[in-house]
């Protein structure tokens, strides 16, 4: 009786902690920053046909800008695995409220981001403003991507193991719910540290901040950072409840 009560306490644990990370993983509110520099100018990649480099191919750039606002407006910004997008907002908008609640503009810009956090290199590579942390930041998205599939795989497994059948898949499920916890908790750290160390103000400026010198970035953690750091203890209280019911069955056995 005290075993089912824990597996199926550690299960709602563990539930509640990866859909927190699928959630984490599938949303674009890890960075929210707003910017005064002005309308936002981004540079997009084209591919014709041509016979300039070895691959048979030219690039152009195509220039988007972000528009169809009054000059004292915001630049918001906010990014995630997936995408980076940014659009104009009124000075008084709070920058977390008006990603998620607000009627986003049709001017809004995104670009795909899947290894945010790193800069998006926009023109000729390697950039001119290329930031010499970009490898470190750049297993921010490693984590992420292997801690989502311990996280699934020990769900897997303990789900499998549901008739108390094999001590075996209990102890291996919650050995994966751990391990995922622990990528979790490193990719967390890793992101914060990158917030608070780096210079966060010129990834978000890029080229703008050679115009806008003085500009004043304001930069947030979003909602999607919040909801994975929820899910680690979660996550983590799930796969030892998990471990500790493998070793009971073992025991009774």
């Amino acid at each position: 009786m005290r075993v089912g009560a824990a597996a199926l306490a550690g299960g709602i644990f563990g539930a509640v902690g990866t859909l927190c990370f699928l959630l984490a993983f599938g949303t674009d509110y890890w960075l929210v920053a707003s910017d005064n520099c002005g309308p936002y100018t981004w540079p997009t990649q084209t591919t014709l046909t041509g016979e300039n480099d070895a691959n048979g191919s030219e690039i152009q750039l195509e220039v988007r800008t972000v528009t169809d606002s009054p000059p004292s407006s915001l630049t918001l910004h906010h990014e995630g695995f997936f995408w980076r997008c940014v659009f104009q907002v009124e000075p008084a908008t709070h920058a977390v409220v008006a990603t998620l609640f607000t009627n986003q503009p049709e001017s809004k810009v995104c670009i795909h981001g899947y290894l945010f956090p790193l800069p998006v290199a926009l023109g000729q590579v390697p950039h001119p403003n290329y930031d010499p942390t970009a490898v470190f930041r750049g297993f921010w998205t490693v984590l992420i991507i292997l801690g989502l599939v311990s996280a699934l795989t020990g769900g897997f497994l303990l789900v499998c193991g549901v008739p108390f059948i094999s001590h075996r898949l209990y102890k291996l499920g919650g050995a994966f719910l751990v391990a995922a916890a622990c990528l979790f908790l490193f990719m967390i750290l890793l992101y914060v540290l990158w917030m608070e160390v780096v210079d966060v103000k010129r990834y978000i400026l890029q080229e703008r901040g050679e115009t806008c010198p003085d500009a004043e970035v304001s930069v947030l953690y979003g909602l999607s950072f919040m909801v994975a750091a929820a899910g680690v203890p979660l996550e983590l209280v799930s796969g030892l409840v998990f471990m500790m019911v493998g070793r009971a069955l073992r025991a009774s056995k």
